[in-house]
C-alpha cells in the first residue's frame, strides 16, 4: 500500500463548537480515526504541527508546513495538508514555488463545516484528497467540493457553500465523477513539463510586500508610505489594467516607487481574463515601464509568487522575469510588451 503523510493545520475542519464560537480542537489522529474508509485506502501517518483558525497564517507557518513536507520527502508517496479554507488558496500558491517541481502530490483540503457537525463536508473531502493522492499526478493542489484544482489557480469564492472553491482562468486538473477521477488534458501538459525539471526546495517568503485595490477617488499619498516601507507592491487596477494618470496621478507615484527600487506589480479587480495593457492608452503608458504584469493570475498566486521572488532572487529584472513567466500553469498568457 503506498504511504501518505497527513499534515493537520487546524482550520473549520478541525473545529468544535464552544463557549465562544467554532475554534481547532481536533488533531490529525481524530481525523485519521473518524475516517476509516481512508484507512483502507493506503497507509496513513498523520501529524499535528499547528491548530489555528486559518486567518492566523503567517509566512513562517507556510514555510513550517514546506519544512515537514520537504523532510519526509522520501518516507511517503504523497501528502495530505488540512487547512482551514480562508487563506488556503494562500497557502496552495506558495507551497507552489517553494517545492518547486515536487515528484509526488501534495493535496491540501478541509471544510466548511466541522468534521463532528452534521452534514459535514469534511469526510468526503478527505477521502478525494486520499484518492487524489494516491494517483501518478504530482504538484500542488486543493480539493474541495469534488474538484481538484492548481494551487496557484484556486481561489474562495463562497464563504458558506460546499462549493467554496473554483479555478480561476484555467479548467480544473480533475474532477471527481463517482468512482472515476477525470484529469484534465491541460493539467497533463502542465505535469509533463514538470516531470522534466528537478525539484528544488526553496522556502523562503518574504512579506514585506503590501497590496492597493484602487477606488475612484483614491488619494497617491498612500504610496509614499509605500515606498518608505516595503519592497513590493501589487496595484488593482480598474478593468484590463486601468489607472489614473490625471486628476489622482497613480501613476506619477508608480514612476517613484519603480526608482526606489521597489517591485510593482499590476494585476486587476476583475475575477477572469487578467490585464493586457496594450488596450488603451493608460494602459500602454505603464507598459513602458519597469512594472511587472501579472498576466491572468489570480491575486493570491500573485501574491506568494511576489513573496518568493522577492526572498529569493536579487534583482527586479530578475523578480520581473519570474513573476511574468508561466510556472506550473499559474500563468495561461503573457501580455505582450507595447512599444
Amino acid at each position: 500500500m503506498k504511504r501518505i503523510l497527513m499534515i493537520a493545520t487546524g482550520g473549520t475542519i478541525a473545529s468544535s463548537e464552544g463557549g465562544n464560537g467554532l475554534a481547532p480542537v481536533f488533531g490529525v489522529e481524530a481525523f485519521i480515526e473518524m475516517i476509516p474508509e481512508a484507512r483502507k485506502m493506503c497507509k496513513i501517518t498523520g501529524k499535528t504541527i499547528m491548530n489555528i483558525d486559518s486567518s492566523e497564517m503567517t509566512v513562517e507557518m507556510i514555510k513550517k508546513i514546506a519544512e515537514t513536507i520537504y523532510e519526509s520527502y522520501f518516507d511517503f508517496d504523497g501528502f495530505i495538508v488540512t487547512h482551514g479554507t480562508d487563506t488556503m488558496s494562500y497557502t496552495a500558491a506558495a507551497l507552489t514555488y517553494m517545492l518547486q517541481n515536487i515528484k509526488k502530490p501534495v493535496v491540501i483540503t478541509g471544510s466548511q463545516k466541522a468534521i463532528g457537525a452534521s452534514a459535514s463536508d469534511a469526510q468526503k473531502n478527505i477521502i478525494d484528497a486520499v484518492r487524489f493522492a494516491l494517483e501518478a499526478v504530482n504538484g500542488v493542489f486543493i480539493s474541495f467540493g469534488g474538484k481538484i484544482i492548481l494551487g496557484t489557480r484556486a481561489k474562495k469564492i463562497r464563504t458558506r457553500s460546499i462549493n467554496a472553491f473554483e479555478s480561476i482562468n484555467f479548467p480544473c486538473a480533475a474532477v471527481f465523477e463517482s468512482d472515476k477521477i477525470n484529469i484534465s488534458k491541460e493539467f497533463q501538459e502542465i505535469m509533463s513539463e514538470s516531470l522534466e525539471k528537478p525539484f528544488e526546495f526553496l522556502g523562503s517568503l518574504c512579506a514585506d510586500i503590501m497590496a492597493i485595490k484602487l477606488f475612484t477617488g483614491i488619494k497617491p499619498d498612500i504610496f509614499d508610505y509605500i515606498k518608505e516601507n516595503y519592497r513590493g507592491v501589487i496595484i488593482e487596477s480598474f478593468g484590463i489594467g486601468g489607472i489614473p494618470s490625471e486628476e489622482n496621478n497613480i501613476l506619477a507615484k508608480v514612476d517613484e516607487l519603480i526608482e526606489a527600487g521597489v517591485a510593482v506589480v499590476i494585476t486587476t479587480q476583475c475575477l477572469e481574463e487578467g490585464i493586457d495593457l496594450g488596450i488603451y492608452q493608460v494602459g500602454r503608458k505603464l507598459s513602458e515601464k519597469a512594472i511587472i504584469r501579472s498576466g491572468d493570475m489570480n491575486f493570491e498566486a500573485t501574491a506568494a509568487k511576489l513573496m518568493w521572488t522577492l526572498a529569493n532572487l536579487k534583482s527586479n529584472e530578475d523578480i520581473k522575469a519570474f513573476i511574468e513567466t508561466p510556472f506550473f500553469g499559474d500563468i495561461s498568457k503573457v501580455n505582450r510588451e507595447i512599444s
